[in-house]
């Protein structure tokens, strides 16, 4: 549940599928339990179950960006002076360079994080100026890192939502990743999602010391579509969304775990990888961090050839 400046619950972007309409049909609320269970339409592209960054074209999918972040290193700093023509294709953070400035931008800071309009006790900000960054681990994979952290003054929490410049305002398409927590605290948490005109699909979600979760809520309005995808963040995770005419898929590890048919965005929308401070549970204590690593991020185009 995710928002932007001071919005609702969610963030902009793109992701697609493959499918049919049976279960819709049957449930009016899909749960993950009942949904059926067909393979990631592009798993097959990485070798194995997603572990590696896929390369190519698959199924109605066309690949428009592939990123292993093994390439130049970006330290904290560098995503700053995002506010240029902010929330449109055209926006670029200034602090950034070369391919980085050309593919990324963040939400800037100072936009306000979801929990703002929710009553918390603890809320976040957005700096992405000191929170993302990119660089190799210790085995030499290159990774974006996500640390969110909150002052030890008991300031708001320094929140990041990153947004691939490539998907920005596309309509349709699939969207995948491979995330680990490599530092859990309570209080953090991501909604990765696309959202906009009362639409909004939203994957991976969820606090960062619980479990993983897909949630669909139908343009127009009617109950949100819960699906449930993995126990724990602190293990590597392939997901992905994949939004076509009239359905939206969730799968993670290369399983379908949910699918949706009520109320599908036929708009064009941003894909937003929206990390903030928690809407349930206890608050990030002050002088805490968290981290997510993802190693690497891939997207697609639907139908344009």
């Amino acid at each position: 549940m995710g928002s932007h400046k001071a919005a609702r619950r969610g963030r902009p972007v793109v992701l697609a599928a493959i499918g049919t309409a049976l279960l819709a049909a049957l449930l009016s609320i899909p749960s993950a339990g009942g949904a059926p269970r067909s393979d990631d339409a592009c798993a097959a592209t990485s070798g194995t179950s997603g572990t590696e960054l896929p390369s190519g074209d698959c199924g109605p999918f066309w690949q428009v960006l592939a990123e292993d972040f093994n390439a130049d290193r970006v330290p904290l700093g560098a995503f700053r002076d995002c506010d240029h023509h902010a929330d449109t294709s055209a926006a670029y953070c200034g602090g950034l360079k070369g391919d980085y400035r050309d593919n990324w931008w963040a939400y800037p800071t100072g936009w306000r994080d979801t929990a703002n309009d929710r009553g918390r006790d603890v809320v976040g900000v957005y700096h992405p100026e000191d929170t993302v960054s990119v660089g190799p681990a210790e085995n030499g994979d290159g990774r974006m890192r996500i640390r969110m952290w909150r002052p030890a003054d008991g300031g708001p929490v320094h929140a990041a939502a990153v947004v691939p410049r490539a998907v920005m305002q596309m309509k349709y398409g699939k969207y995948s990743a491979r995330i680990k927590v490599t530092d859990p605290a309570p209080g953090y948490k991501s909604a990765w999602l696309h959202y906009g005109g009362g639409c909004e699909m939203d994957h991976p979600e969820g606090n960062w010391t619980g479990s993983l979760t897909a949630f669909h809520h139908p343009c127009g309005g009617g109950e949100q579509g819960s699906f449930r995808g993995a126990d724990d963040w602190t293990e590597w995770h392939t997901v992905s969304t994949e939004w076509t005419p009239g359905h939206v898929r969730f799968f993670v590890d290369g399983r379908e775990t949910g699918h949706d048919t009520r109320g599908v965005p036929d708009d064009p929308l941003s894909w937003v990888l929206q990390n903030e401070s928690a809407l349930e549970g206890p608050g990030a204590a002050p002088g805490s961090s968290a981290q997510l690593e993802i190693t690497w991020v891939a997207a697609y185009a639907y139908g344009w050839k």
